[in-house]
């Protein structure tokens, strides 16, 4: 049976951002994932984790200047020494609030710009990463994202991130398959998942193309959890999408799955 994390940065916005575990606890939810906890002091969010007995399944390294566009840093060339400490903020974060997966973002590349540089800086990146990571008992995991909705941004396609984490060779270095992405850039996801899942740490869902709830679009989700349960993942699948109205009207497709 597939288990699902609340995305409280997307769902719940009707709510104050603490308030949102409460309301994913009252749904049903047992976990959930957002995209930065940095806002908050890891104990007071861990607080609200155990108030509502929730798991922390993910959240995301900080991404450098999200305000002014940045989405990530892991492949830009010059900021190592940011991208460096930026881990170590989110291992301090990761070991107070539990979460065994941490989510790197490659970051844009400018069409001038070479992506054999950018490639290198991400595989070097990734490696330190990964390293530092595996003292904690933490899984990294690296998302191939749309250029629809992140311009430029450096990881788009599944199989050139399962050839990274070939690359570097680490365990705990593993795909964030997120499905509305991956139909939006290359379609035919169970095939995919079929030929990947020994090298996917998370899944994430969103209706196609709007980003919805699942049960609205082009993705037959009913089919893909069967199969995503027969390949044997047992990790969370993140409900990353925006409700069409309000969150907690729209888990009608949910009730199957508590």
């Amino acid at each position: 049976m597939p288990r699902f994390a609340s995305n409280l940065t997307m769902m719940y916005s009707e709510h104050a951002f603490l308030d949102r575990f409460a309301a994913a606890a009252a749904d049903g939810f047992k976990a959930v994932e957002y995209l930065f906890p940095y806002d908050f002091p890891a104990a007071e969010l861990k607080a609200r984790l155990d108030a509502h007995g929730l798991t922390q399944a993910l959240f995301n390294a900080p991404p450098g200047d999200w305000a002014n566009g940045e989405r990530g840093i892991a492949s830009l060339p010059g900021r190592e020494d940011e991208f460096r400490r930026s881990i170590d903020t989110a291992l301090e974060y990761a070991s107070v609030l539990g979460n065994d997966k941490i989510h790197v973002m490659a970051g844009l590349i400018r069409p001038e710009q070479s992506r054999e540089v950018h490639r290198d800086v991400y595989l070097r990146n990734l490696a330190h990463t990964a390293q530092a990571a595996h003292a904690h008992g933490i899984t990294v995991v690296i998302e191939p994202i749309n250029t629809r909705d992140i311009p430029g941004f450096f990881l788009n396609r599944q199989d050139d991130a399962q050839a990274i984490c070939r690359e570097v060779g680490a365990a705990n270095l593993k795909v964030q398959f997120d499905c509305y992405h991956c139909q939006i850039v290359e379609g035919d996801l169970a095939v995919k998942l079929k030929r990947d899942m020994h090298g996917i740490g998370h899944i994430q869902i969103a209706g196609v193309p709007e980003r919805h709830e699942p049960d609205i679009g082009e993705l037959n989700y009913p089919y893909l959890f069967a199969l995503i349960d027969a390949l044997g993942y047992d990790g969370w699948i993140g409900c990353e999408y925006r409700p069409r109205a309000g969150t907690s009207a729209g888990l009608g497709w949910l009730k199957p799955y508590l």
